[in-house]
């Protein structure tokens, strides 16, 4: 695919997720935003998938395993064609398919998630399929950091990196904020990328916001030859919006009107 604008189509989604937020009182725009420039990497000069083909077997496969952040998810898919731009307007509403935690009821989702802990290991398992298939296409799957509290996550870990699964690779969206308080508090992780160089993943850290250095982990050699890759991704909950940066309240708050139009004129949306 030809590359785009990655930092405008960012802003782009974060301006989707905020109106889509604010119009279902929905929760989790600020794991919406830190996420936004992960999807515009992703979305928009990595994957190798066909909106007019959505089951497209030579596809890269996508797991979001942080399903709670859909709002965001099905922008960067209604961006990228799986779905017009105009279907948006109905997340979160009775009867639309645009469900409040990712699902396959929409094109372009590889995974219905939300019930933290499954990604990764429905991610490993594509890539070893992948790997026994002798099939070119990736596995990625974006991972909160809350929910590394969840021992399947470290079950797939291992499990990916025994059997040797270079066509594997987990995004962290490692933002420091879960549902009741800081990662920290509630359970720490660090360090975070020397567990992963533990199980025998090569490891990428890096800034979850610098689209240059996501396009270059994303699209370069793996660190590690013949093993699964980690990129630990240092991202602020509630990115691009002042008020909404690092503060846990944008865990479940929904922007009201005039949060919403500050937000949209900080964005230039």
């Amino acid at each position: 695919m030809n590359s785009i604008d990655t930092p405008a189509l960012a802003r782009r989604l974060r301006a989707h997720a905020l109106r889509m937020t604010n119009r279902a009182r929905a929760s989790h725009i600020g794991s919406c935003l830190s996420m936004a420039d992960m999807l515009a990497v992703l979305y928009g000069a990595v994957l190798r998938v066909d909106p007019a083909r959505p089951d497209w077997p030579g596809r890269d496969r996508l797991v979001v395993s942080k399903g709670h952040a859909a709002a965001i998810v099905y922008a960067a898919l209604a961006e990228r064609g799986f779905l017009p731009i105009e279907e948006l307007a109905t997340y979160s509403a009775d009867g639309g398919r645009l469900a409040g935690h990712v699902t396959m009821t929409v094109p372009g989702v590889e995974l219905s998630t939300g019930s933290l802990g499954h990604g990764l290991p429905v991610a490993a398992g594509m890539a070893l399929a992948a790997q026994r298939a002798g099939e070119s296409w990736r596995s990625f799957c974006i991972l909160s950091d809350g929910e590394l509290d969840e021992g399947s996550n470290w079950e797939a870990v291992q499990f990916a990196q025994h059997f040797r699964l270079e066509g594997l690779t987990a995004l962290i969206d490692y933002n420091k904020i879960q549902s009741f308080g800081s990662v920290a508090e509630v359970s720490e992780l660090h360090p975070l990328a020397d567990k992963f160089r533990a199980f025998n993943w090569g490891v990428i850290e890096l800034d979850g916001h610098d689209h240059a250095a996501l396009l270059a982990a994303l699209s370069g050699p793996p660190p590690l030859p013949g093993r699964p890759t980690a990129i630990v991704a240092h991202t602020v909950k509630g990115k691009g919006v002042s008020f909404m940066e690092g503060r846990l309240l944008w865990h479940y708050r929904n922007p009201d009107a005039a949060q919403l139009e500050a937000a949209l004129a900080e964005l230039g949306a």
